[in-house]
């Protein structure tokens, strides 16, 4: 879920993460997590939509991820664009995903998006938690247990 702010601005124009000369600048799509934010944003009928990468506290590690189809920008939003799909952080959770990749994976037990994080100093067994050392979890909903 995303939070709505009452704040909003024009839409920036989006970064080409792959262009950005830091790595740390930059979110990037593995080739597979791109494939599938292209198809699940092909469906939406707005040519604004993109990918919403969020943080929220919870999870067993501190802090949990989350995505979303989302097709406004907020205020201290980044945009980029990497492999032809865009994709939106809000600024609070920017410094915990600064230089991250979103990936898509398959297995056995159905297939989901997961976060290669490199602020991430430990992270849950499902993967779907991390902590980091120097961070405190933001306020806001939150979960005791994995997932």
């Amino acid at each position: 879920m995303v939070m709505q702010m009452d704040q909003t601005f024009a839409h920036p124009t989006p970064i080409d993460a792959r262009g950005v000369a830091e790595p740390m600048e930059r979110m990037t799509f593995s080739e597979a997590g791109a494939a599938k934010a292209h198809e699940l944003i092909g469906r939406q009928a707005s040519p604004e939509a993109a990918i919403r990468v969020f943080v929220k506290s919870g999870g067993c590690s501190g802090y949990s991820y989350g995505m979303a189809i989302d097709d406004r920008r907020l205020e201290g939003d980044r945009v980029f664009e990497d492999r032809g799909v865009r994709m939106v952080i809000d600024g609070r959770s920017w410094e915990l995903l600064r230089g991250s990749e979103v990936d898509y994976v398959e297995n056995m037990m159905g297939g989901g998006f997961s976060v290669t994080n490199p602020n991430a100093t430990s992270a849950c067994g499902c993967g779907s938690s991390f902590r980091t050392d120097s961070r405190v979890a933001p306020d806001g909903e939150g979960a005791t247990g994995c997932g």
